[in-house]
């Protein structure tokens, strides 16, 4: 063989090691003694992002200045007025027992509220954020993982640490107001749920993300938790009242860290917690453990949860800043695998004009996470209207606004395939007809399903006596369902409402058109409905009230769908 066929086949093999290392070099480790280079990228980094970070820091401190500014201009008033209605309370009142009564299913509710809001915030961003550049660039430089990802993990952690502590002052600005003790020993023992609380929802946050095959367990159970919680806020408001089941609450208090938090701030005030020390060791004990297995944890989420989550969460400030809220919602649902689906079939329709009315009944059954949102919606309601009902004109005024905005909410949530139809139209191509008649169409589910709803939920107001509800609360899902296909036709946001009117010393009028522009359908069908329903629930004129929320109903139904049916056309000539 020649000298240069050597030299040949030498050159081919060595294009092949070549190219198979190149192939194969993101699966072979690296030498951390050798190939670390992680100070150098790090410190070339935070050179050339010094700039960008000084002017960060401007924008942080000028949105601090916003806030704090709109805290102290806007808030004093308020936080002093309620703390004055704490203090008479306090002194011509049983508020202070009543509070001291709920404290042990008050922080079962806290502490689950944390836990889903943690587990469904990593489904979609996580305390571990990095961003897309950094994904796609700097983590696949020879430096350690742990050195790019912890610092978010601290951040996220000490964030939700220093919020804790927050609620934990105003606590014990609460319990000191009410006369349960002093300052100083409510925020003592109030600190370790402020600090421990928060601190173990970021560890249940940081264990979802890491470990993808999770989220499926997370979607699954949120239904499970969310009924747990309105169960546990019912115990909340049932042992304020003084009904109280002591085997529960004994249960609740030793049975995990809600309790063990719950148990000094029992003892501070007056409660019954004699083994509050070992609680109070028992919660830093398994917060400790639990933050050190989560900063190990933020090492190694894989790098699919951090591209994905750095689009996810690009998309959604995007959405946000543009004032685009449905495109932000759909990038969470996107990103969270949305809800679960059903594998079920229906007769089809025997006439096209049902076809629509098929279509959004099949939806609801293979999604049943929208139908079980409209039910507790649908029981919140009842509950607001319920607690507003008596003889002072604030409270129940209150009282139906709440329980009707959670109405409109139950329907809307019924109302779904309309706004799927209109965030893309050409969607609609399917639909025999056009897109005005078709978003109609779309009324006529969330309209029965929300009266059927709403006339299970006047039960129990027919056997207390006022069966009048059976008609007055179905009526009510007409119009909200009409608001929810005009909310749906709206559009693309209207940001240049955001500068109408001029400027003025307390500013311009324009927010608040955009407020009105965005919330039109909910704001005039719920102002127009509490105008006719301004009557205490439990004494209610009877059969009296019926016709005049019967006639706004109607009113309010026929205009709303009238204007869906002109922002439907205005959507197809756009």
């Amino acid at each position: 063989m020649s000298v240069r066929g050597t030299d040949m086949d030498a050159e081919a093999a060595d294009e092949t090691e070549n190219e198979a290392a190149g192939q194969y070099d993101d699966e072979l480790p690296w030498s951390e003694e050798d190939d670390d280079r992680t100070a150098e990228t790090l410190r070339w980094l935070r050179a050339k992002r010094r700039a960008h970070q000084r002017q960060r820091r401007r924008d942080r401190a000028v949105l601090a200045y916003c806030v704090v500014l709109a805290v102290i201009g806007y808030g004093s008033g308020y936080a002093y007025r309620f703390l004055q209605q704490l203090k008479l309370g306090a002194d011509y009142g049983s508020l202070g027992a009543d509070l001291q009564r709920s404290l042990p299913a008050v922080f079962v509710t806290v502490t689950l509220g944390l836990a889903v809001l943690a587990a469904r915030d990593a489904l979609w961003r996580g305390p571990v954020v990095v961003s897309g550049p950094s994904v796609g660039w700097l983590l696949a430089q020879p430096v350690r993982r742990g050195a790019v990802l912890r610092p978010g993990f601290r951040l996220s952690a000490g964030t939700a640490a220093g919020a804790g502590v927050l609620v934990a002052a105003a606590a014990a600005v609460v319990l000191q107001v009410t006369g349960l003790t002093s300052f100083g020993g409510a925020l003592a023992a109030a600190l370790p749920a402020g600090l421990c609380l928060p601190l173990l929802a970021v560890s249940l946050g940081m264990a979802v993300e890491r470990r993808p095959r999770l989220t499926r367990h997370v979607r699954r159970l949120t239904a499970p938790a969310a009924l747990l919680l309105a169960l546990s806020a019912g115990q909340a408001a049932l042992a304020g009242t003084g009904r109280r089941w002591a085997p529960l609450e004994a249960v609740e208090l030793w049975s995990g860290p809600w309790g063990w938090a719950a148990q000094p701030v029992v003892a501070v005030t007056g409660g019954q917690a004699p083994g509050w020390p070992v609680a109070v060791a028992l919660l830093l004990a398994v917060t400790a453990a639990a933050v050190l297995y989560a900063h190990r944890d933020a090492a190694h989420v894989p790098n699919a949860q951090l591209r994905s989550r750095a689009a996810t969460t690009s998309a959604v400030t995007s959405g946000v800043l543009a004032l685009e809220l449905r495109a932000a919602k759909l990038a969470l649902l996107e990103a969270g695998g949305d809800e679960p689906k059903r594998r079920l079939r229906l007769p089809p329709p025997p006439h096209r004009y049902l076809a629509v009315v098929w279509r959004d009944l099949l939806t609801l059954l293979r999604t049943p996470g929208r139908l079980g949102r409209a039910c507790a919606w649908t029981a919140a309601a009842a509950a607001a209207a319920g607690l507003g009902a008596g003889p002072v004109a604030e409270q129940r005024v209150t009282g139906l606004v709440v329980g009707l905005l959670c109405g409109y909410a139950a329907v809307g949530a019924l109302a779904e395939p309309a706004r799927l139809e209109t965030d893309n139209v050409r969607r609609a191509a399917w639909s025999p007809f056009r897109l005005r008649t078709l978003m109609l169409h779309h009324a006529i589910v969330p309209a029965v399903l929300g009266a059927l709803l709403g006339l299970l939920a006047a039960v129990p107001y027919a056997l207390a006596g006022a069966a009048w509800a059976l008609l007055l609360m179905p009526l009510c899902a007409v119009p909200f369902a009409a608001a929810a296909v005009f909310g749906a036709c709206r559009g693309p946001a209207r940001t240049d409402l955001l500068f109408l009117g001029g400027a003025t010393p307390m500013g311009g009028p324009g927010p608040f058109l955009f407020a009105a522009w965005y919330a039109a359908g909910p704001l005039v069908s719920v102002t127009g409905l509490t105008l006719v329903l301004n009557t205490p629930l439990a004494h209610g004129p009877g059969a009296r009230s019926v016709l005049p929320v019967a006639v706004m109903a109607a009113l309010l139904t026929t205009g709303l769908l009238l204007f869906a049916a002109r922002s439907a056309d205005r959507l197809l000539r756009h």
